[in-house]
């Protein structure tokens, strides 16, 4: 048997915050952010395509940058990283050629 009295109707809450969205909705609903989404994921391929030929642990110490007109940015955590990645240069751009995403990479200090 029900506590309240049968003579009330139940209460009915209604919530005052709409639903929330989930981010790759948003992301695909507005044109700016679904551009910036694709670019994103364009440069974390362009990072699984080289990545096989990085030596060691060099990868960890490597982030996918922006990709524009010029080319792409490979984000690089010190100097020590930059001057290694730049001698692979050469057969990094080759790579990317070869899985048609040919375009000039450059290396630039992470800011922290």
């Amino acid at each position: 048997m029900s506590s309240a009295p049968r003579y009330l109707a139940p209460k009915r809450v209604r919530s005052s915050v709409p639903s929330p969205t989930p981010v790759a909705q948003a992301l695909r609903a507005h044109e700016g952010l679904n551009q910036l989404s694709a670019r994103l994921e364009a440069s974390r391929r362009r990072l699984r395509v080289i990545g096989p030929a990085l030596p060691g642990n060099l990868l960890a110490s490597i982030q996918p940058g922006p990709i524009d007109e010029e080319g792409w940015s490979l984000l690089v955590a010190n100097a020590a990283v930059a001057a290694k990645l730049r001698h692979l240069l050469p057969r990094l751009e080759a790579l990317l050629a070869q899985a048609g995403l040919a375009g000039r990479i450059r290396v630039k200090l992470a800011q922290k």
